[in-house]
């Protein structure tokens, strides 16, 4: 059995918790294929319950088939509810506690319920633990106090489940008799919301397109505690492990665990199965690594232009990188591993645009007069009452709009006393005032996986309410130069040698991309030396940028050593610079043979690197953004290869440098940017048209 999307929910029987996320409260997480959202944090169960059903409503829409699972019993030990309903229906059983709980943010009465329930068996008992100050009938505080009740003390579940505390404990450590008696009014809620779209394990077949189970995460507890990062919250991490590994479970696996036999009390998911949930949990999360044959081109594209061989990486390549939660402050510039959508809307309520007083519009033509109410409404302290007809409140900007008001007349355009103001109308209803979720609604999607996290998209999430994103890890990127010939920077060489340009230019141009960058030094001409280096960089490196060494010379060990695993591919790409291009994986990781020509490497780290690590870090492949200017040179070229020439842009149009020399690092330095010509023949006039292409616009 499939599922799209997994959402695991840790409830709380407790009151509101308030704004800051904490433990013991509320916690929800989403996962599909594995990639998961954020853990949600709810400071009571009716937000809770809003975001739920909002959030199922989503994924049916989307046609996307859900597990839901929720933390806490589905049902009571065998006769419980012959006693309380008259029927062992475990749904008689939700809808009764639906129809009585009073529930709201700061209170409810589920001792007291529990007192009552109390009193229709014989002895004291079931329930116990009154966590209140005063004395409840019936309801006994310590659990050696009932006797007689008749019930056994544990659902058959329990029984099986080391560790797990009875239904019948609603205060103290380990208490679940709360959750229950508080969770079940709503499923019970969401089951008929829901209709034939919502089935419940292991009551009913799981045909629909929602499947409510229970669940209990200390089943998976080892992994929680091994793999949780330091900071975060417990409950939210747990709940995102168990979304995280119930969504990539194989489906024979996830048939077995829903194979149980029929049951009133309700049972636990992977329960009897807790060695196989383990070990899901603990597995690596990282993406399969790229197939042996990614950088083979087709036969005869001994030429490659450079179209193909772009599109050749694009549709091969994929992401190399592990998936990691991350606070919002933390998460510019990573790459999202999944969609996020809005943990709430946004504005959250109706709220004024301006300062102004606000009223129940419209305000028809003529002069308009309004008695004033006591109070004002500002942000963060809304009016608590209502304003009637005819009356008018003073409102701040971003203030919620009291009941009673869905239009704001700006400050200046009235006049004003202590009881009254008046202006000219007329004023349309609504004028002046932001409508609940008109930029974002709760459960919508507004960021993509692939998207690489800006300033403006944090303050979004933030606004949004999301605290925490899940993101790729960063891309580890090893640099290394190759050739007995370099010397590095600031020593001494001969005649005969060359200092090292290309690993500090292209360790910055990684850098600047936003990867990490692993500096590998510089190899030697010697074959067993190179290949302890790939090794040793293959177990601290998602993928090799290397020059140098990446043709077919007696001295290119590089392109000798990768031949030897079945994965080399040498490209010789018609452009100028940069035609070869060795490519091939050692131990599963990428390499990219560069040119050894300054030039001709940052070239083909432009054109073909940047791209290709976008991917591999967990973003999509993009073009480089490139600008029509006027020409200021003249340039003759033949038909069968892409040129790149060093420019920059002076009074409005493009400069090429004099040499074309691909040694002539020097031109690097001086230009802001690459022209590029197509394959076919060309001939530059100055003042002809040009595609200029800056830097950043290969990578940004």
């Amino acid at each position: 059995m499939t599922f799209d999307t997994v959402l695991m929910v840790d409830w709380s029987g407790g009151n509101d918790r308030g704004v800051t996320p904490k433990k013991d409260a509320i916690w929800a997480c989403a996962a599909r294929a594995g990639a998961t959202d954020a853990p949600a944090y709810f400071r009571n169960r009716k937000e809770a319950e809003v975001w739920i059903t909002a959030f199922l409503r989503t994924e049916c829409a989307a046609g996307r088939r859900v597990l839901a699972g929720f933390d806490f019993a589905f049902g009571y030990p065998a006769g419980f509810g012959k006693t309380l309903t008259g029927t062992d229906d475990p749904f008689a059983i939700w809808d009764w506690f639906a129809n009585r709980v009073e529930d709201s943010p700061k209170a409810n009465n589920r001792f007291d319920l529990a007192g009552q329930i109390n009193a229709l068996f014989p002895g004291t008992g079931p329930f116990w633990g009154n966590g209140l100050k005063r004395d409840i009938p019936h309801l006994p505080r310590k659990g050696l106090a009932r006797t007689d009740h008749g019930m056994t003390e544990k659902r058959q579940a329990e029984t099986h489940a080391k560790g797990a505390f009875p239904v019948w404990q609603l205060s103290g450590a380990g208490a679940v008799g709360s959750q229950v008696i508080m969770g079940l009014p709503m499923l019970a809620r969401l089951r008929h919301a829901f209709g034939p779209d919502i089935a419940v394990w292991p009551f009913e077949p799981l045909t629909p397109p929602i499947a409510i189970v229970e669940i209990w995460p200390s089943l998976i507890a080892r992994a929680v505690t091994e793999t949780m990062p330091d900071g975060q919250i417990k409950d939210a991490h747990q709940v995102q492990l168990l979304a995280q590994t119930l969504s990539r479970m194989p489906a024979s696996d996830m048939t077995h665990m829903l194979d149980v036999p029929p049951t009133n009390e309700g049972w636990i998911l992977g329960l009897g199965h807790e060695d196989m949930l383990a070990q899901a949990a603990l597995s690596p999360t990282a993406p399969p690594p790229l197939r042996n044959d990614c950088f083979a081109m087709p036969q005869g594209a001994y030429w490659t232009p450079v179209d193909e061989a772009q599109k050749h990486l694009r549709d091969k390549l994929a992401c190399v990188t592990a998936t990691q939660t991350v606070a919002l402050q933390h998460a510019a510039g990573r790459f999202l591993a999944q969609d996020v959508s809005a943990f709430r809307s946004h504005p959250p309520a109706p709220n004024a645009a301006v300062d102004g007083y606000g009223f129940a519009g419209p305000a028809p033509t003529g002069i308009a007069r309004l008695k004033l109410v006591a109070g004002r409404s500002a942000a963060g302290a809304p009016y608590g009452g209502t304003v009637p007809p005819g009356h008018a409140i003073r409102i701040l900007t971003g203030a919620n709009l009291p009941t009673g008001v869905d239009t704001v007349v700006l400050q200046e355009d009235v006049s004003a006393s202590d009881t009254e103001v008046s202006f000219h109308g007329p004023l349309k209803r609504g004028a002046n005032a932001r409508a609940a979720g008109e930029d974002m609604q709760a459960g919508q999607p507004i960021l993509q996986a692939g998207r690489r996290i800006t300033p403006a998209d944090l303050g979004m999430l933030a606004a949004a309410g999301i605290g925490a994103v899940t993101v790729r890890k960063t891309l580890k990127v090893g640099v290394l130069s190759t050739g007995d010939e370099l010397r590095e920077p600031g020593t001494a060489a001969t005649q005969g040698q060359i200092y090292d340009a290309n690993r500090p230019m292209l360790g910055a141009l990684v850098a600047r991309w936003g990867y990490d960058v692993i500096d590998l030094g510089r190899a030697p001409d010697n074959r067993a030396t190179l290949r302890n280096i790939l090794d040793d960089a293959t177990r601290k490196c998602d993928v090799i940028l290397s020059s140098g060494g990446a043709s077919a010379g007696d001295e290119d060990h590089m392109s000798a050593l990768l031949e030897g695993t079945g994965s080399f591919a040498l490209w010789r790409i018609a452009m100028k610079p940069g035609r070869p291009l060795a490519l091939g994986l050692w131990n599963d990781t990428p390499i990219f043979g560069l040119p050894g020509n300054p030039v001709a490497a940052m070239v083909c780290a432009l054109v073909f690197a940047a791209p290709s690590l976008r991917v591999m870090a967990g973003g999509a492949w993009t073009q480089p953004t490139g600008y029509q200017l006027p020409a200021a040179f003249s340039k003759s070229k033949k038909a069968g290869r892409r040129e790149y020439l060093r420019a920059r842009v002076e009074d409005g149009h493009v400069t090429i440098f004099p040499s074309e020399g691909s040694g002539r690092v020097s031109g690097l330095s001086w230009a802001t940017g690459l022209v590029e010509m197509a394959d076919p023949a060309q001939k530059v006039a100055p003042g002809d048209l040009v595609t200029f292409i800056p830097f950043n616009g290969f990578y940004e």
